[in-house]
C-alpha cells in the first residue's frame, strides 16, 4: 500500500499548478536547492508553495484520523513530519522566501472549494507583503 503514496506531482499538486499557469503565474518544480524541495516554486515573488496530504502532516481537520493499529508508530511519524515542516519553514524564512501551505483538505471534503479559487487565493497572497499563508478550509 505504502508504494503507491506519491510524494510529488499528485494529483493536487497537479491541478494546483495547472490553475496557477492558466493566470499566469510561471515556476520551478521540486527545487532541490531549497529546503524541503518545495513543490511549487515562484522565484519572481520569492516564494514557495507546499501542497500537504492532511494525512501525512498531521492537519487537524476531518480528513485526518490516526490509524487503529500500529497508533504509537503512526503517531512518532506524524510528528516527525511535523517536526520537519516547522525545521523548514524556518530555514526559507531565513534565506527570505515566503511559504504557502495548501492542504489537501482546501479542495476535498467539507467545506473545500474548487482549485481554481485556491489558486485564486494564493494569487491575492502573492500581491501582498505576507510571509506565510494556509489554506484549509477554515478560512
Amino acid at each position: 500500500m505504502m508504494a503507491g503514496i506519491r510524494g510529488k506531482n499528485t494529483k493536487l499538486e497537479i491541478r494546483l499548478r495547472k490553475a496557477l499557469f492558466a493566470l499566469g503565474f510561471r515556476y520551478r518544480l521540486h527545487s532541490k536547492d531549497l529546503p524541503g524541495k518545495p513543490d511549487i516554486v515562484l522565484p519572481r515573488y520569492r516564494a514557495v508553495a507546499f501542497v500537504h496530504g492532511c494525512f501525512w502532516h498531521g492537519h487537524d481537520c476531518d480528513l485526518f484520523r490516526l490509524p487503529g493499529t500500529r497508533t504509537e508508530w503512526w503517531k512518532a511519524k506524524i510528528e516527525r513530519n511535523r517536526k520537519r515542516d516547522q525545521e523548514v519553514a524556518a530555514r526559507l524564512r531565513e534565506r527570505g522566501w515566503r511559504q504557502a501551505n495548501i492542504w489537501e483538505c482546501a479542495v476535498r471534503g467539507r467545506g473545500s472549494r474548487t482549485v481554481e479559487d485556491v489558486a485564486q487565493e494564493v494569487a491575492l497572497w502573492l500581491s501582498t507583503r505576507a510571509r506565510t499563508i494556509s489554506i484549509s478550509t477554515e478560512r
